[in-house]
């Protein structure tokens, strides 16, 4: 059963991330899936009952991952007033999400057809999410408000979207890039490393106030001087 489940679902995936909520026809999800439609409906109702299942999954996956990454920093009751352990509580969420929607290129288009939609289908389903990822954040980021440490004070929520939403567009934007820079291959695996190690820099030097040079992230590098 939970093989036929995950076949399903893996099939609706990937004809959510060719055609969106919109255009994705359960008969194209049942041929991807290889079974009948009547099968789909009995595990998952109707299409907007699969497509929540879809983004439930990458839900839970890229929550237990991040909690199973960064719940012994969270113990450290020291990383809201030292700025060191906050700068590497902070890269760690940005290597973790960059990894995570590197693995996942159809996640990454299903959730640039909701943006161009304006969310529309995700809201008919938002209840069914996990609710209160942030919680263990909230705290953290008003203690860390209060020590000086961190710039802004958009609620955790915000500031975790804006994390995802930067790991998520430089990929979106490969193509561009590989355009504008035709003797480089930014897709390989050691670019996207360097990606992934300038945006942690990016993002530390957007959130937090301004830390002495020994803990700045080199540009070139990606390594802490």
């Amino acid at each position: 059963m939970s093989a036929t489940r995950e076949a399903i679902l893996n099939a609706a995936e990937m004809v959510f991330a060719e055609h969106g909520f919109d255009g994705a026809r359960f008969d194209a999800i049942a041929q991807a899936a290889d079974y009948n439609k009547s099968l789909i409906g009995q595990y998952f109702g109707d299409k907007l009952g699969l497509y929540a299942e879809v983004l439930k999954r990458a839900d839970r996956e890229l929550n237990a991952l991040m909690m199973g990454v960064i719940s012994p920093l969270l113990a450290d009751e020291a990383i809201a007033s030292d700025g060191q352990r906050l700068r590497s509580f902070i890269a760690t969420l940005v290597r973790t999400t960059f990894d995570y929607l590197v693995d996942h290129p159809r996640l990454r288009r299903i959730l640039t057809w909701e943006m161009a939609e304006g969310w529309q289908t995700y809201t008919r389903i938002a209840a069914q999410f996990m609710t209160g990822e942030s919680d263990p954040f909230e705290p953290l980021f008003a203690k860390a408000r209060s020590a000086g440490l961190l710039r802004s004070d958009f609620p955790a929520v915000i500031q975790l979207t804006l994390m995802f939403q930067a790991c998520k567009s430089y990929l979106a934007f490969l193509p561009m890039y590989q355009m504008e820079l035709p003797g480089e291959d930014v897709s390989s695996a050691a670019a996207l490393a360097r990606a992934r190690e300038r945006l942690v820099a990016w993002v530390v030097s957007a959130m937090m106030d301004d830390l002495p040079e020994s803990e700045k992230a080199n540009p070139k590098t990606g390594e802490e001087a």
